[in-house]
Protein backbone atom coordinates (compact mmCIF):
# COMPACT_ATOMS: atom_id res chain seq x y z
CA UNK A 1 0.00 0.00 0.00
CA UNK A 2 2.63 2.39 0.71
CA UNK A 3 4.42 1.74 -2.31
CA UNK A 4 1.49 2.41 -4.37
CA UNK A 5 0.98 5.36 -2.74
CA UNK A 6 4.50 6.74 -3.37
CA UNK A 7 3.84 5.51 -7.02
CA UNK A 8 0.62 7.56 -7.05
CA UNK A 9 2.41 10.51 -5.44
CA UNK A 10 5.61 10.67 -8.04
CA UNK A 11 3.37 9.63 -10.56
CA UNK A 12 0.91 13.07 -9.84
CA UNK A 13 4.11 15.43 -8.34
CA UNK A 14 5.52 14.67 -11.81
CA UNK A 15 2.70 15.70 -13.77
CA UNK A 16 2.18 18.83 -11.62
CA UNK A 17 5.45 19.59 -12.36
CA UNK A 18 6.01 19.26 -16.24
CA UNK A 19 2.54 21.18 -16.70
CA UNK A 20 4.45 24.32 -16.63
CA UNK A 21 2.38 26.46 -14.32
CA UNK A 22 2.84 29.56 -12.40
CA UNK A 23 6.06 28.54 -10.35
CA UNK A 24 4.02 29.36 -6.54
CA UNK A 25 1.56 27.29 -7.99
CA UNK A 26 3.90 24.23 -8.59
CA UNK A 27 5.44 24.44 -5.28
CA UNK A 28 2.12 24.89 -3.31
CA UNK A 29 1.07 21.69 -5.19
CA UNK A 30 3.68 20.15 -4.20
CA UNK A 31 4.27 20.42 -0.75
CA UNK A 32 0.41 19.80 -0.70
CA UNK A 33 0.74 16.32 -2.28
CA UNK A 34 3.95 15.78 0.24
CA UNK A 35 1.72 16.25 3.21
CA UNK A 36 -1.37 15.08 2.21
CA UNK A 37 -0.66 12.52 -0.35
CA UNK A 38 -4.64 11.10 -0.43
CA UNK A 39 -6.34 14.26 -0.45
CA UNK A 40 -3.91 16.47 -1.89
CA UNK A 41 -4.40 14.53 -5.14
CA UNK A 42 -8.07 14.70 -5.05
CA UNK A 43 -8.06 18.07 -4.26
CA UNK A 44 -5.69 18.37 -7.24
CA UNK A 45 -8.01 16.19 -9.55
CA UNK A 46 -10.83 18.42 -8.35
CA UNK A 47 -9.05 21.98 -9.00
CA UNK A 48 -5.76 21.53 -9.70
CA UNK A 49 -5.45 20.34 -13.23
CA UNK A 50 -4.97 22.46 -16.35
CA UNK A 51 -7.12 22.88 -18.79
CA UNK A 52 -5.24 23.94 -22.24
CA UNK A 53 -6.66 26.83 -24.02
CA UNK A 54 -7.42 24.97 -27.29
CA UNK A 55 -9.88 22.52 -25.81
CA UNK A 56 -12.20 25.70 -24.69
CA UNK A 57 -14.63 27.44 -27.00
CA UNK A 58 -13.24 31.04 -27.82
CA UNK A 59 -15.49 33.87 -28.58
CA UNK A 60 -13.97 34.48 -32.16
CA UNK A 61 -15.68 31.69 -33.26
CA UNK A 62 -19.02 33.14 -33.72
CA UNK A 63 -17.51 36.33 -35.71
CA UNK A 64 -17.58 34.80 -38.96
CA UNK A 65 -19.63 34.82 -42.42
CA UNK A 66 -22.31 37.90 -43.01
CA UNK A 67 -22.02 38.70 -38.94
CA UNK A 68 -18.40 39.30 -39.37
CA UNK A 69 -19.18 41.19 -42.22
CA UNK A 70 -21.97 43.84 -40.03
CA UNK A 71 -19.68 43.90 -37.10
CA UNK A 72 -17.05 45.19 -39.05
CA UNK A 73 -18.95 47.84 -40.11
CA UNK A 74 -20.01 48.75 -36.06
CA UNK A 75 -16.38 48.89 -35.01
CA UNK A 76 -13.44 51.54 -35.83
CA UNK A 77 -9.55 50.41 -35.33
CA UNK A 78 -6.47 52.43 -34.27
CA UNK A 79 -4.32 53.72 -36.83
CA UNK A 80 -1.29 55.78 -36.83
CA UNK A 81 -1.87 57.65 -39.89
CA UNK A 82 -5.32 58.83 -39.28
CA UNK A 83 -5.81 62.27 -37.77
CA UNK A 84 -9.62 61.44 -36.46
CA UNK A 85 -8.71 58.69 -34.64
CA UNK A 86 -10.90 58.65 -31.35
CA UNK A 87 -7.96 56.68 -29.07
CA UNK A 88 -5.57 59.64 -29.91
CA UNK A 89 -7.25 62.84 -27.48
CA UNK A 90 -6.05 61.16 -24.28
CA UNK A 91 -2.50 59.14 -24.22
CA UNK A 92 -3.88 56.40 -22.09
CA UNK A 93 -7.03 55.76 -24.40
CA UNK A 94 -4.34 54.83 -26.94
CA UNK A 95 -2.41 52.17 -24.92
CA UNK A 96 -5.15 50.97 -23.48
CA UNK A 97 -7.50 50.39 -26.47
CA UNK A 98 -5.09 48.87 -28.58
CA UNK A 99 -4.24 46.46 -25.40
CA UNK A 100 -7.72 45.61 -25.17
CA UNK A 101 -7.97 45.31 -29.04
CA UNK A 102 -4.77 43.04 -29.86
CA UNK A 103 -5.08 41.13 -26.31
CA UNK A 104 -8.74 40.43 -25.61
CA UNK A 105 -9.84 41.11 -29.11
CA UNK A 106 -11.85 43.66 -28.07
CA UNK A 107 -13.76 45.80 -30.94
CA UNK A 108 -13.56 49.58 -30.39
CA UNK A 109 -17.44 51.65 -30.88
CA UNK A 110 -18.47 54.72 -30.86
CA UNK A 111 -21.98 54.96 -31.12
CA UNK A 112 -23.25 54.08 -27.66
CA UNK A 113 -24.65 55.18 -24.47
CA UNK A 114 -24.63 54.10 -20.90
CA UNK A 115 -26.10 53.94 -17.88
CA UNK A 116 -24.79 53.31 -14.30
CA UNK A 117 -27.10 51.81 -12.15
CA UNK A 118 -25.86 51.54 -8.33
CA UNK A 119 -27.25 49.21 -6.41
CA UNK A 120 -30.45 46.23 -6.73
CA UNK A 121 -33.25 48.43 -6.69
CA UNK A 122 -32.12 50.69 -9.51
CA UNK A 123 -30.23 47.77 -11.42
CA UNK A 124 -33.78 45.06 -11.43
CA UNK A 125 -36.00 47.69 -12.20
CA UNK A 126 -34.02 49.07 -15.53
CA UNK A 127 -33.63 44.90 -15.70
CA UNK A 128 -37.35 44.51 -15.84
CA UNK A 129 -38.47 47.62 -17.78
CA UNK A 130 -36.31 46.73 -20.44
CA UNK A 131 -37.33 42.86 -20.49
CA UNK A 132 -41.08 43.67 -20.15
CA UNK A 133 -40.54 45.89 -23.71
CA UNK A 134 -38.89 43.16 -25.52
CA UNK A 135 -40.42 41.80 -28.68
CA UNK A 136 -38.09 39.87 -30.48
CA UNK A 137 -35.57 38.11 -28.04
CA UNK A 138 -34.34 38.17 -24.35
CA UNK A 139 -30.68 36.48 -23.51
CA UNK A 140 -29.71 36.12 -19.85
CA UNK A 141 -26.30 34.72 -18.48
CA UNK A 142 -25.46 34.92 -14.94
CA UNK A 143 -23.13 33.39 -12.48
CA UNK A 144 -26.12 33.08 -9.63
CA UNK A 145 -29.88 32.87 -9.81
CA UNK A 146 -31.37 31.66 -7.20
CA UNK A 147 -35.26 30.83 -7.13
CA UNK A 148 -36.28 33.09 -4.37
CA UNK A 149 -38.48 36.11 -4.87
CA UNK A 150 -36.86 38.73 -7.63
CA UNK A 151 -36.02 35.44 -9.42
CA UNK A 152 -39.31 34.17 -9.21
CA UNK A 153 -40.33 37.55 -10.65
CA UNK A 154 -38.05 37.59 -13.31
CA UNK A 155 -38.70 33.55 -14.20
CA UNK A 156 -42.29 34.53 -14.15
CA UNK A 157 -41.91 37.48 -16.55
CA UNK A 158 -39.57 35.71 -18.92
CA UNK A 159 -42.02 32.50 -19.06
CA UNK A 160 -44.11 35.26 -20.03
CA UNK A 161 -42.69 36.91 -22.61
CA UNK A 162 -42.04 33.29 -24.28
CA UNK A 163 -45.85 32.90 -24.59
CA UNK A 164 -45.88 36.38 -26.31
CA UNK A 165 -43.49 34.66 -29.08
CA UNK A 166 -40.46 36.52 -27.67
CA UNK A 167 -37.26 33.84 -28.00
CA UNK A 168 -36.08 33.41 -24.95
CA UNK A 169 -32.80 32.17 -23.76
CA UNK A 170 -31.10 31.65 -19.95
CA UNK A 171 -27.85 30.09 -19.35
CA UNK A 172 -26.34 30.14 -15.71
CA UNK A 173 -23.26 28.35 -14.46
CA UNK A 174 -23.20 24.61 -13.23
CA UNK A 175 -22.02 24.86 -9.84
CA UNK A 176 -24.17 27.09 -8.05
CA UNK A 177 -27.69 27.12 -9.36
CA UNK A 178 -29.15 24.08 -7.95
CA UNK A 179 -32.63 26.08 -7.01
CA UNK A 180 -33.38 27.14 -10.81
CA UNK A 181 -32.52 24.62 -12.34
CA UNK A 182 -35.25 22.85 -10.41
CA UNK A 183 -37.32 24.95 -12.41
CA UNK A 184 -35.82 24.20 -15.58
CA UNK A 185 -38.78 21.58 -16.96
CA UNK A 186 -41.16 24.12 -16.58
CA UNK A 187 -39.14 26.70 -18.35
CA UNK A 188 -38.62 24.39 -20.94
CA UNK A 189 -42.29 23.58 -21.20
CA UNK A 190 -43.08 27.16 -21.41
CA UNK A 191 -40.82 27.72 -24.24
CA UNK A 192 -37.75 29.32 -22.48
CA UNK A 193 -34.15 27.75 -23.73
CA UNK A 194 -32.56 26.93 -20.41
CA UNK A 195 -28.96 25.55 -20.04
CA UNK A 196 -26.41 24.83 -17.74
CA UNK A 197 -22.63 25.90 -18.56
CA UNK A 198 -20.28 23.40 -17.73
CA UNK A 199 -22.14 21.18 -15.62
CA UNK A 200 -20.48 19.60 -12.31
CA UNK A 201 -21.77 16.10 -12.61
CA UNK A 202 -18.78 14.37 -12.09
CA UNK A 203 -16.85 16.51 -9.81
CA UNK A 204 -13.40 14.39 -9.49
CA UNK A 205 -13.06 13.27 -13.29
CA UNK A 206 -14.07 17.17 -14.43
CA UNK A 207 -11.12 19.35 -15.36
CA UNK A 208 -13.79 22.11 -15.85
CA UNK A 209 -14.48 22.53 -12.15
CA UNK A 210 -12.29 25.47 -11.29
CA UNK A 211 -13.19 27.19 -14.54
CA UNK A 212 -16.50 29.21 -13.86
CA UNK A 213 -18.86 31.44 -15.64
CA UNK A 214 -18.61 34.51 -13.81
CA UNK A 215 -20.04 36.64 -16.23
CA UNK A 216 -23.55 38.52 -15.81
CA UNK A 217 -25.32 39.38 -18.98
CA UNK A 218 -28.39 40.61 -20.20
CA UNK A 219 -29.26 41.33 -23.97
CA UNK A 220 -32.67 42.21 -25.04
CA UNK A 221 -34.17 42.64 -29.01
CA UNK A 222 -30.01 43.19 -29.58
CA UNK A 223 -30.24 46.68 -28.77
CA UNK A 224 -30.34 46.87 -24.62
CA UNK A 225 -27.42 45.35 -22.77
CA UNK A 226 -27.55 44.90 -19.17
CA UNK A 227 -23.34 43.92 -17.45
CA UNK A 228 -21.58 44.20 -13.42
CA UNK A 229 -21.50 43.12 -10.68
CA UNK A 230 -24.95 41.59 -9.52
CA UNK A 231 -26.55 38.34 -9.97
CA UNK A 232 -29.86 37.21 -9.45
CA UNK A 233 -31.07 37.09 -5.85
CA UNK A 234 -32.93 38.74 -3.30
CA UNK A 235 -29.50 39.41 -1.44
CA UNK A 236 -28.24 41.64 -4.44
CA UNK A 237 -31.29 43.91 -3.14
CA UNK A 238 -30.24 43.96 0.47
CA UNK A 239 -33.54 41.97 1.48
CA UNK A 240 -31.55 39.12 2.80
CA UNK A 241 -31.66 40.08 7.07
CA UNK A 242 -28.61 37.95 7.83
CA UNK A 243 -26.14 39.77 5.00
CA UNK A 244 -27.53 43.14 5.27
CA UNK A 245 -26.99 46.49 2.69
CA UNK A 246 -25.50 44.88 -0.47
CA UNK A 247 -23.29 47.83 -2.72
CA UNK A 248 -22.80 46.68 -6.03
CA UNK A 249 -22.99 48.59 -9.80
CA UNK A 250 -24.43 47.50 -13.03
CA UNK A 251 -24.50 48.86 -16.50
CA UNK A 252 -27.22 49.31 -19.29
CA UNK A 253 -25.65 49.88 -22.46
CA UNK A 254 -27.27 50.87 -25.99
CA UNK A 255 -25.82 51.32 -29.04
CA UNK A 256 -23.13 49.79 -31.16
CA UNK A 257 -21.47 47.84 -28.05
CA UNK A 258 -24.58 45.86 -27.71
CA UNK A 259 -23.61 43.71 -30.58
CA UNK A 260 -20.71 42.60 -29.03
CA UNK A 261 -22.00 41.65 -25.49
CA UNK A 262 -24.60 39.65 -27.66
CA UNK A 263 -22.02 38.14 -29.75
CA UNK A 264 -20.59 36.87 -26.13
CA UNK A 265 -23.20 35.26 -24.92
CA UNK A 266 -24.24 33.48 -27.80
CA UNK A 267 -20.49 31.83 -28.17
CA UNK A 268 -21.09 30.85 -25.04
CA UNK A 269 -24.52 29.72 -25.53
CA UNK A 270 -22.94 27.66 -28.58
CA UNK A 271 -20.04 26.31 -26.58
CA UNK A 272 -22.74 24.92 -23.99
CA UNK A 273 -24.87 23.65 -26.32
CA UNK A 274 -23.34 23.19 -29.85
CA UNK A 275 -26.28 25.48 -31.28
CA UNK A 276 -24.69 27.60 -33.59
CA UNK A 277 -26.82 31.23 -33.86
CA UNK A 278 -25.60 33.57 -36.93
CA UNK A 279 -28.91 34.79 -37.94
CA UNK A 280 -28.34 39.09 -38.49
CA UNK A 281 -31.76 39.91 -36.53
CA UNK A 282 -29.77 39.10 -33.33
CA UNK A 283 -27.47 42.18 -34.43
CA UNK A 284 -29.60 45.02 -35.40
CA UNK A 285 -28.44 48.24 -36.63
CA UNK A 286 -28.26 50.82 -33.93
CA UNK A 287 -30.14 54.25 -34.21
CA UNK A 288 -27.92 57.20 -33.71
CA UNK A 289 -26.24 58.05 -30.32
CA UNK A 290 -23.36 60.73 -29.19
CA UNK A 291 -19.66 59.57 -29.11
CA UNK A 292 -18.88 57.21 -26.16
CA UNK A 293 -15.95 54.98 -26.97
CA UNK A 294 -16.71 51.63 -25.51
CA UNK A 295 -14.89 48.44 -25.73
CA UNK A 296 -16.27 44.78 -24.35
CA UNK A 297 -13.87 43.00 -23.16
CA UNK A 298 -14.34 39.15 -22.78
CA UNK A 299 -12.13 37.18 -20.55
CA UNK A 300 -11.03 33.75 -19.16
CA UNK A 301 -8.71 31.16 -19.56
CA UNK A 302 -9.55 30.02 -23.53
CA UNK A 303 -7.47 33.74 -23.95
CA UNK A 304 -4.91 33.83 -25.95
CA UNK A 305 -2.76 35.70 -23.19
CA UNK A 306 -3.29 36.52 -19.69
CA UNK A 307 -5.93 38.94 -20.87
CA UNK A 308 -7.60 40.37 -18.33
CA UNK A 309 -4.17 40.63 -16.04
CA UNK A 310 -1.99 42.72 -18.88
CA UNK A 311 -4.87 45.27 -19.43
CA UNK A 312 -5.40 45.99 -16.04
CA UNK A 313 -1.37 46.39 -15.84
CA UNK A 314 -1.38 48.38 -19.00
CA UNK A 315 -4.23 50.58 -17.35
CA UNK A 316 -2.87 51.07 -13.65
CA UNK A 317 0.31 51.76 -15.44
CA UNK A 318 -0.79 54.32 -17.91
CA UNK A 319 -2.42 56.43 -15.67
CA UNK A 320 -1.12 59.92 -15.25
CA UNK A 321 -3.02 61.67 -12.03
CA UNK A 322 -5.86 59.06 -10.33
CA UNK A 323 -6.36 55.39 -10.08
CA UNK A 324 -9.59 54.47 -8.09
CA UNK A 325 -10.19 50.85 -7.19
CA UNK A 326 -13.30 49.05 -5.90
CA UNK A 327 -13.51 45.53 -5.55
CA UNK A 328 -14.15 42.89 -2.91
CA UNK A 329 -12.18 40.66 -3.71
CA UNK A 330 -8.19 41.70 -3.52
CA UNK A 331 -5.76 39.30 -4.70
CA UNK A 332 -3.45 40.78 -6.80
CA UNK A 333 -0.08 39.37 -8.47
CA UNK A 334 3.09 40.81 -8.44
CA UNK A 335 3.12 43.06 -11.35
CA UNK A 336 -0.04 44.30 -10.48
CA UNK A 337 1.30 45.22 -6.61
CA UNK A 338 4.41 46.98 -8.42
CA UNK A 339 2.22 48.88 -10.34
CA UNK A 340 0.02 50.61 -7.80
CA UNK A 341 3.06 50.57 -5.70
CA UNK A 342 4.88 52.40 -8.28
CA UNK A 343 2.06 54.78 -9.02
CA UNK A 344 1.69 56.23 -5.68
CA UNK A 345 5.34 56.84 -5.44
CA UNK A 346 5.50 58.59 -8.46
CA UNK A 347 2.33 61.34 -7.35
CA UNK A 348 -1.10 59.37 -8.67
CA UNK A 349 -3.49 59.11 -6.43
CA UNK A 350 -4.22 56.20 -5.76
CA UNK A 351 -7.36 54.37 -3.42
CA UNK A 352 -8.98 51.24 -2.95
CA UNK A 353 -11.85 50.36 -0.89
CA UNK A 354 -11.96 46.77 -0.20
CA UNK A 355 -14.36 44.68 2.17
CA UNK A 356 -14.89 45.55 5.78
CA UNK A 357 -17.82 43.09 5.74
CA UNK A 358 -16.53 39.99 4.64
CA UNK A 359 -18.71 37.38 2.52
CA UNK A 360 -15.48 34.97 2.48
CA UNK A 361 -13.41 34.73 5.23
CA UNK A 362 -10.17 33.34 3.10
CA UNK A 363 -9.78 36.28 0.22
CA UNK A 364 -11.06 38.73 2.78
CA UNK A 365 -7.92 37.96 5.14
CA UNK A 366 -5.56 36.85 1.70
CA UNK A 367 -6.53 40.66 0.67
CA UNK A 368 -5.62 42.23 3.68
CA UNK A 369 -1.96 40.76 3.32
CA UNK A 370 -1.34 42.79 0.87
CA UNK A 371 -2.19 46.19 2.66
CA UNK A 372 1.07 46.85 4.65
CA UNK A 373 3.29 47.18 1.82
CA UNK A 374 0.84 49.38 -0.39
CA UNK A 375 0.32 51.77 2.45
CA UNK A 376 3.83 52.10 3.22
CA UNK A 377 4.25 53.28 -0.88
CA UNK A 378 1.10 55.71 -0.06
CA UNK A 379 -1.49 53.70 -1.85
CA UNK A 380 -4.45 54.97 0.29
CA UNK A 381 -7.00 52.04 1.23
CA UNK A 382 -10.39 51.81 2.85
CA UNK A 383 -12.72 49.27 4.03
CA UNK A 384 -15.97 49.67 3.40
CA UNK A 385 -18.68 49.62 6.67
CA UNK A 386 -22.14 49.98 5.69
CA UNK A 387 -22.48 46.29 4.51
CA UNK A 388 -21.42 43.84 1.86
CA UNK A 389 -18.79 45.53 -0.77
CA UNK A 390 -19.47 43.82 -4.08
CA UNK A 391 -19.18 46.60 -6.83
CA UNK A 392 -16.12 45.79 -9.06
CA UNK A 393 -14.86 49.46 -10.62
CA UNK A 394 -11.84 50.36 -12.07
CA UNK A 395 -11.31 54.98 -12.32
CA UNK A 396 -8.31 56.37 -14.62
CA UNK A 397 -7.82 59.93 -14.31
CA UNK A 398 -11.58 60.45 -13.94
CA UNK A 399 -11.87 59.68 -18.02
CA UNK A 400 -12.11 56.14 -18.00
CA UNK A 401 -14.61 53.62 -16.36
CA UNK A 402 -14.20 50.29 -16.17
CA UNK A 403 -17.14 47.96 -14.87
CA UNK A 404 -17.88 44.11 -14.97
CA UNK A 405 -17.89 41.08 -13.17
CA UNK A 406 -14.25 40.98 -13.36
CA UNK A 407 -12.21 41.09 -9.16
CA UNK A 408 -8.95 42.48 -9.06
CA UNK A 409 -7.61 38.76 -8.23
CA UNK A 410 -6.04 35.76 -9.47
CA UNK A 411 -9.01 33.57 -10.29
CA UNK A 412 -11.10 36.66 -12.49
CA UNK A 413 -7.67 36.83 -13.87
CA UNK A 414 -7.10 33.41 -15.06
CA UNK A 415 -9.53 30.83 -14.18
CA UNK A 416 -12.95 32.80 -14.23
CA UNK A 417 -15.14 33.45 -17.44
CA UNK A 418 -15.40 37.49 -17.04
CA UNK A 419 -16.89 40.19 -18.67
CA UNK A 420 -16.43 44.10 -18.57
CA UNK A 421 -16.78 47.32 -20.10
CA UNK A 422 -14.32 50.06 -20.80
CA UNK A 423 -15.74 53.07 -21.54
CA UNK A 424 -13.78 56.35 -22.52
CA UNK A 425 -16.08 59.36 -21.22
CA UNK A 426 -15.19 61.67 -18.76
CA UNK A 427 -19.61 62.41 -17.68
CA UNK A 428 -19.41 58.13 -17.05
CA UNK A 429 -16.46 58.43 -15.38
CA UNK A 430 -16.89 61.41 -12.59
CA UNK A 431 -20.29 59.34 -12.18
CA UNK A 432 -18.43 56.85 -10.95
CA UNK A 433 -16.54 59.15 -9.34
CA UNK A 434 -19.45 60.51 -7.36
CA UNK A 435 -20.16 57.16 -5.82
CA UNK A 436 -16.73 56.20 -5.46
CA UNK A 437 -16.50 59.70 -2.63
CA UNK A 438 -20.01 58.12 -1.20
CA UNK A 439 -18.50 55.01 -0.40
CA UNK A 440 -15.44 56.37 1.29
CA UNK A 441 -17.63 58.17 3.85
CA UNK A 442 -19.08 54.96 4.45
CA UNK A 443 -15.56 53.33 4.92
CA UNK A 444 -12.63 53.25 7.21
CA UNK A 445 -9.35 54.53 5.95
CA UNK A 446 -6.87 52.18 7.02
CA UNK A 447 -3.54 53.63 8.64
CA UNK A 448 -0.09 52.35 8.34
CA UNK A 449 1.26 53.03 11.92
CA UNK A 450 -2.01 51.83 13.37
CA UNK A 451 -2.30 48.64 10.98
CA UNK A 452 1.32 47.69 11.79
CA UNK A 453 0.00 47.26 15.65
CA UNK A 454 -2.37 44.75 14.47
CA UNK A 455 -2.68 41.24 16.71
CA UNK A 456 -0.67 38.68 15.81
CA UNK A 457 -3.75 36.40 15.03
CA UNK A 458 -5.02 38.69 12.14
CA UNK A 459 -1.18 38.00 10.93
CA UNK A 460 -1.23 34.90 10.97
CA UNK A 461 -4.68 34.59 9.21
CA UNK A 462 -3.46 36.59 6.44
CA UNK A 463 -0.23 34.85 5.73
CA UNK A 464 -1.96 31.21 5.93
CA UNK A 465 -4.56 33.16 3.34
CA UNK A 466 -1.78 34.56 1.09
CA UNK A 467 -0.24 31.19 0.78
CA UNK A 468 -2.74 29.32 -0.68
CA UNK A 469 -4.16 32.18 -2.42
CA UNK A 470 -2.99 30.97 -5.90
CA UNK A 471 -5.21 28.06 -5.20
CA UNK A 472 -8.13 29.46 -4.61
Amino acid sequence: MVLITFAQLITLGSVVFLENRDPTKTIIWLLILGVLPILGALIYLMLGRVVRKHQLSRHKQLLQGPIEEILKERQIRPSEEDDDDYTKNIPIKQKLARVLLNDASAPITINNRSEVLTNGIDTFDSIIAALQSATDHIHLEFFIFHNDSIGQDILNLLICKASEGVKVRVLVDGLVNRSVRKRFGELRKAGVEAEVFYPVRFPFLSRRLNLRNHRKIIVVDGRIGFLGGLNVGDEYLSRNLRIGFWRDTFLKLEGDSVNFLQAVFLNDWNGTTRQAVFEPEYYPQSEQFSIQMTQIAATGPDSDWGSMLEIFFVALTSAEKTIFIETPYFVPDEGSIMALKTAALSGLDVRIILQGVPDHKITYWASLSYVEELLASGVRIYQYQKGILHAKILILDGEIGVIGSTNFDIRSFSLNFEISAFIYDEPLAQRLERDFYQDLKDSRELILEEYQTRPLLNRLKESSARLFSPLL
